[in-house]
């Protein structure tokens, strides 16, 4: 599912107009994307947890040169689902 449909089904879920249902959406992202950029995480009970992990600077092989490189550090956002969502796609 695209942006734009998903934007049409909330729209047609809710009852709110397209351009109203595409503001609620992007305002969800900038929400998330801002609380993960100060460190924080958004849980949604039932659903799942969007968080910030960091993973460690670690050795790697370049892929033309076979060359040993350091690839650095870097936080990584994550998303674990939750208990109904893990129930809702198994069909339980």
């Amino acid at each position: 599912m695209t942006k734009s449909e998903f934007v049409d089904h909330i729209a047609q879920k809710s009852g709110l107009a397209k351009t109203d249902a595409g503001k609620a959406v992007d305002a969800v992202i900038d929400t998330i994307q801002d609380t993960l950029k100060r460190g924080g995480e958004v849980n949604f009970s039932g659903f799942g947890k969007f968080h910030v992990t960091e993973r460690g600077a670690r050795e790697g092989v370049h892929p033309r040169t076979g060359e040993k490189i350091t690839i650095a550090a870097a936080k990584l956002p994550k998303f674990t689902a939750g208990s109904g969502l893990k129930k809702s796609v198994k069909g339980e």
